[in-house]
């Protein structure tokens, strides 16, 4: 960026050198405020048919209405890792809510228990959709005292999260404005449910998948193609399940740098778009 210069009249060199290093101080002020926002982070309890949750509401302080992003991480549930992942989202301006998939009294610590719970809550659909559907609302109810623009609101999910936010697209829902689904299972047990999505759908997937083969991908196809939803599918060469995740270093679940920096400039487009950012 060029500084201005300053026509104050003759031998006014060190008037000049004087105004350009104001004008260099307040622009390194600007920008330290700016990379040192304060970071507004809220346990929320909330729920639903008995069962209480927990999820986490993460932003940086902002005057303005902030768009909002549901997250529903992975099977492990609201992890650091989940934390820190929407940190890295609320940077580019979101407010992020880390849902709960499970109830609080559920916390997986390995993944013998995270297959549990996630296996518990896939195997009853409606059980998942309106666990996300409520997560949803809660993030919404958060407005009345937050920075956050309901009208503007997308569910994102990673991995297991994944086929959580493509069932709250399936249940019909209109309380968000897109879903995206980060390297998430494309199965669901009812097809034609696809006939009541009313929001656009992008699925970032690993081209190298070994847990999403290519007939369930071949089914998802036909499921969105049949029911006209407005949906984007792209695959990452060399990427395979969990690419987002720094934490993933199994032969089929891997984290893949170059994907995952791929698939969230990809979502900023989306979210841009969906949105009207």
């Amino acid at each position: 960026m060029s500084l201005p210069q300053f026509d104050i009249g003759p031998n006014t060199d060190s008037i000049q050198a004087m105004l350009r290093t104001t004008i260099l101080a307040i622009l390194f002020v600007a920008h330290s405020l700016t990379l040192s926002a304060e970071w507004i982070t809220e346990q929320v309890p909330y729920q639903l048919n008995g069962t209480q949750f927990e999820g986490q509401l993460i932003y940086q302080a902002s005057k303005q209405s902030l768009p909002a992003i549901l997250m529903v991480p992975n099977w492990m549930g609201p992890t650091e890792n989940a934390t820190q992942k929407a940190k890295m989202i609320a940077q580019k301006g979101f407010a992020v809510f880390i849902a709960d998939m499970y109830g609080i009294d559920i916390r997986p610590q390995n993944t013998q228990e995270s297959a549990a719970a996630a296996g518990s809550v896939r195997a009853d659909r409606p059980l998942m959709r309106a666990r996300a559907q409520k997560a949803v609302d809660v993030l919404h109810q958060l407005a009345d005292k937050h920075p956050i623009n309901p009208d503007k609101t997308l569910s994102i999910g990673f991995c297991f999260g994944g086929g959580t936010v493509l069932e709250l697209a399936r249940s019909g829902t209109d309380s968000v404005q897109g879903v995206i689904s980060f390297h998430g299972n494309l199965d669901t047990p009812n097809p034609s449910d696809a006939e009541q999505i009313k929001v656009p759908v992008l699925v970032l997937h690993g081209a190298d998948d070994p847990y999403v083969p290519k007939a369930q991908i071949d089914d998802f196809f036909a499921e969105m193609q049949g029911a006209q939803v407005d949906f984007q599918f792209i695959a990452f060469g060399g990427a395979v399940h969990s690419f987002t995740n720094p934490e993933a270093q199994s032969e089929g679940a891997r984290y893949h740098e170059r994907s995952a920096k791929r698939s969230f400039a990809i979502m900023d487009d989306f979210a841009a778009e969906v949105l009207d950012l």
